[in-house]
């Protein structure tokens, strides 16, 4: 399994974080399966939240046996101290452990979340205190939709964040706006050597109203081992990647797993070549000019 350093923490972990979304409503069974196929294949980085529905349960009665073995990443959609102090230690009691390794702030993709995490009061308070307490290691920030490279920008410019996670995929990174203000942050993250971690590597498009959901995908995720394998491949060509999110869907992990230790037996054209050419395929988050 490749590894990469997770920025400034020194960890190195699976370019392929397990994520955990995939376990919001399956059972404990199917989910004891999906992690240890994970730890078989060497992935050593899991990645959940606190209101992916039942997952930091799923995850509890595994994770809680190997902790001292893998980077353990979580996050909080609160906005204010108060309640993400409170969502925080029940994160701990649901993974039944007594630490994480990143706490990270949930779906920060506007400046105006931003805004409500950095204020006074916010939630970011809570996570320095809970660095300070022991109970993370790290502080992180995540987002969706078009606006949060440049709403992480901003939030490396308010705080010394040590992660960030967002979306890239060969689409989104072929809009010019989102390719430049990804690549404003990327420069900044380097510079600061702070991990980005990044999200909906396989995400084709949203799905179609009628349209047979065969994932538990809130997007049509790709399927295709081919089409998988050319979507790592494009994120995993940027060095500065310390890592992406698996879809969350335990069925298509396997495929994802398989593209990674494939990793290097495709080259940039064939990348290119099978991404281009793809029928359907464009941005989940709605307008590229619309904050998703």
């Amino acid at each position: 399994m490749l590894k990469r350093k997770i920025g400034r923490l020194g960890y190195e972990g699976s370019v392929v974080m397990f994520g955990a979304a995939s376990l919001g409503s399956v059972t404990q069974e199917e989910a004891d399966q999906s992690i240890s196929y994970a730890l078989n294949h060497g992935v050593n980085h899991f990645d959940t939240a606190a209101d992916y529905g039942d997952a930091e349960v799923r995850l509890g009665p595994i994770i809680s046996e190997v902790r001292n073995d893998i980077f353990l990443a979580t996050k909080t959609g609160q906005r204010t101290k108060e309640k993400a102090k409170e969502e925080i230690y029940r994160s701990l009691e649901r993974m039944r452990v007594d630490s994480v390794d990143l706490l990270q702030l949930h779906a920060v993709g506007t400046i105006e979340e931003l805004d409500k995490c950095t204020a006074k009061g916010g939630a970011l308070e809570a996570a320095i205190e809970a660095k300070e307490e022991g109970i993370i290691k790290a502080i992180g920030i995540t987002g969706h939709g078009h606006q949060a490279p440049v709403t992480h920008l901003e939030a490396l410019k308010r705080f010394s964040f040590d992660t960030v996670l967002l979306p890239l995929n060969y689409y989104m990174y072929s809009l010019v706006d989102y390719r430049a203000a990804f690549d404003a942050l990327m420069a900044e993250a380097n510079s600061q050597n702070v991990a980005v971690r990044v999200i909906k590597a396989i995400a084709k498009a949203p799905w179609e109203e009628g349209q047979e959901r065969n994932y538990a995908t809130w997007y049509e995720p790709f399927d295709r081992q081919e089409v998988i394998d050319a979507c790592v491949h494009f994120v995993l060509s940027f060095p500065g990647i310390a890592g992406f999110a698996s879809a969350g869907d335990i069925h298509l992990f396997p495929k994802i797993v398989d593209a990674v230790e494939r990793y290097g037996s495709m080259n940039n054209e064939e990348a290119e070549r099978i991404l281009s050419s793809i029928s359907g395929y464009t941005t989940i988050f709605g307008s590229p000019t619309s904050i998703a």
